[in-house]
C-alpha cells in the first residue's frame, strides 16, 4: 500500500509471482520489483482500495469461483487472471499469493517469491488491520465511495473462496493467529511449487538477494524502497472514512432540504 494505482502497460508480461502474505513488505517489494522489471506492478491491496473499480470486482468475482470444483471454475479463473494479469511484470500481495498455482499455469517461465518477515511481528500487524476493516458500520460509510463501495462483497468472497479454503479455521477475511496462517501459508507454497522454483526474500535484505533471484544486477545509485504496508493501509481506512463521512453528509444534507423545500412549499 501507500503508492498510486498502477496501470498495465501494452506488451509487458508478467515475470514475477509475488507469494507473500499481505504486511509481508510487499509495498516495498513492488516498488523494487517496477525498478527492476521496468514496467508496471499489479500490488493487489493497492489496485483493490485504489485502483479503477474493475480490479476489485474481477477479483470479486474470481474469488466468487473458488473453491474450484469443476472444469468451468478452473477455466473461468484462469481466463479472469490473465486478463487482469495483462500489461504487468509482476503481482503481488492478497489475494494473488492464494493463487500461485494458477498463476503459475498461466506464466510457467516467471518466478516465485515469497515475502517473509518475523511472523509474530506479522500476525500482530495483519489482526490490526483486519479489526479495521471489520468495523461494523464500515460497509455502510463506504456505499458512496468508489472502488471500495464493492470492499465487503470482496471480503465475502474472499471468507468463502480461496482465503477460507487455504485457511479453513479462519472465519473472517484477514487477520492471523487464529487459525496458524503463516505456517499454512508455507505448507500451501511447499505443496504447489517445486523447491528450485520457490525464493524467500526479507525485503529488509535489500537489492543483492533479490536480483540474484530474478538474475539482474543491482541498481547503481538508487536506494531499495522502503514502504510502511501497515500505515499506509491505516490510513486508507482513515481517508476512506472521512470521504464516506462527507459524502453521506451530502447526501443527507440534499434529502433534509428537498423535504424542508417540500414541507415549506407543498405541504
Amino acid at each position: 500500500m501507500g503508492q498510486e494505482a498502477s496501470r498495465p502497460q501494452p506488451g509487458k508480461k508478467l515475470q514475477v509471482i509475488g507469494a507473500g502474505l499481505p504486511r509481508t513488505g510487499t509495498t516495498s517489494f513492488s516498488q523494487a520489483l517496477s525498478i527492476l522489471l521496468d514496467g508496471p506492478v499489479h500490488h493487489c491491496g493497492t489496485q483493490v482500495s485504489k485502483g479503477e473499480s474493475y480490479n476489485i470486482k474481477t477479483w470479486t468475482r474470481i474469488l466468487q469461483h473458488t473453491p474450484i470444483r469443476s472444469a468451468e471454475d478452473e477455466a473461468y479463473v484462469l481466463k479472469e487472471l490473465k486478463q487482469l494479469m495483462d500489461g504487468y511484470v509482476a503481482v503481488t500481495d492478497t489475494p494473488a499469493c492464494v493463487f500461485v498455482p494458477e498463476l503459475m499455469k498461466l506464466y510457467p517461465d516467471a518466478k516465485v517469491i515469497c515475502t517473509v518477515r518475523d511472523s509474530d511481528k506479522w500476525a500482530e500487524s495483519l489482526d490490526k488491520t483486519a479489526s479495521n476493516a471489520q468495523v461494523w458500520f464500515f460497509g455502510l460509510v463506504l456505499m458512496f465511495n468508489n472502488p471500495m463501495r464493492h470492499f465487503s462483497a470482496w471480503t465475502t468472497a474472499m471468507r468463502d473462496g480461496r482465503w477460507g479454503e487455504v485457511f479453513p479455521s479462519r472465519k473472517t477475511a484477514g487477520g492471523a493467529q487464529e487459525g496458524q496462517v503463516w505456517e499454512r501459508h508455507l505448507a500451501f507454497l511447499k505443496e504447489h511449487v517445486p523447491p528450485e522454483k520457490l525464493v524467500f526474500f526479507d525485503v529488509r535484505d535489500g537489492w543483492e538477494p533479490l536480483c540474484k533471484a530474478i538474475g539482474c544486477e543491482v541498481p547503481k545509485g538508487i536506494d531499495f524502497p522502503r514502504s510502511n504496508d501497515s500505515k499506509a493501509m491505516e490510513e486508507i481506512f482513515r481517508s476512506e472514512i472521512r470521504t464516506g463521512l462527507r459524502r453521506w453528509a451530502m447526501v443527507l444534507g440534499t434529502v433534509g432540504a428537498v423535504y424542508w423545500g417540500l414541507k415549506t412549499y407543498l405541504l
